[in-house]
């Protein structure tokens, strides 16, 4: 992911953001820091382009600002009709969305960020009806694609080359084992979020952020605790429930507690 422009960067990225959103009309001193005039005129240049206005620009804010299409990109109205639907605020979703997604859902090529998981492909070929045994002989034979352990990443676009590869395999298996999309939710969760099936799922996930983001709301919808957990604003359950017992590692509650604080401030003075 790209590096973000936000409170307290500076250089040349800076004065370049900051003489485009001037260019583009938008109240703001060209002097390489980003200060929180910048940053208001970031949230006001994302407002105007409906997209989601956190004031931080990142890798969709700049495309907008240069001119770039954006139809795939996530948008402030997506959040909004996800709280909607989640019942909640809609600065506890962009919380999420800050904290939770890995903020693009589509790599360089177009294509949906993916991960694939070799150890999620061993039990993956099991439970789509191959003994543990023939498992254990395509680890033997494929062991960066299936494997007991997980690892044998690649990253960015090169995963799409492993899962193409792990499809030769079996096409179903290596679908489900793969993490998609913004949020990066695993193939093999598709029936539980109302898909045909693992192809429709991947298939759908290519459309847009949008699609990504309301396969999340689906996840969340369909977790009891973790739904509870958000419309409680109990950060620290929905970090647990979502990301592991390591959770706290990582700050994720605190991180996600700040981000609403944040959100929730800006709309309360907006309104």
């Amino acid at each position: 992911m790209s590096e973000l422009l936000t409170i307290g960067a500076h250089g040349l990225a800076v004065r370049n953001l900051q003489a485009a959103l001037k260019l583009a009309g938008f109240a703001v001193t060209v002097d390489g820091d980003f200060g929180e005039q910048t940053e208001r005129a970031v949230a006001a240049f994302q407002r105007r382009a409906g997209l989601v206005d956190d004031g931080v620009a990142g890798p969709k804010t700049l495309a907008a600002v240069a001119g770039r299409d954006t139809s795939k990109l996530l948008k402030r109205l997506d959040l909004q009709q996800a709280a909607d639907r989640l019942g909640v605020p809609l600065a506890s979703v962009m919380a999420v969305n800050q904290v939770e997604s890995r903020g693009e859902g589509f790599a360089a090529n177009g294509r949906p960020v993916i991960l694939f998981e070799r150890h999620v492909m061993h039990a993956r070929l099991q439970a789509n009806g191959l003994s543990e045994a023939e498992a254990d002989a395509l680890a033997a034979k494929h062991p960066a694609l299936v494997n007991r352990k997980a690892g044998g990443y690649i990253g960015g676009t090169a995963e799409h080359q492993r899962l193409a590869q792990a499809q030769q395999i079996h096409a179903v298996a290596a679908l489900e084992s793969a993490s998609w999309g913004l949020f990066q939710i695993m193939g093999h969760h598709w029936q539980r979020l109302g898909y045909f099936d693992a192809q429709h799922f991947a298939d759908t996930i290519a459309l847009s952020e949008a699609a990504q983001l309301d396969a999340f709301v689906s996840f969340i919808e369909t977790d009891t605790a973790l739904h509870k957990a958000l419309k409680a604003r109990n950060w620290k359950a929905f970090a647990r429930i979502y990301n592991g017992p390591n959770y706290a590692r990582n700050f994720y509650d605190v991180k996600l507690a700040r981000a609403y604080a944040q959100f929730g401030g800006e709309q309360e003075r907006a309104a």
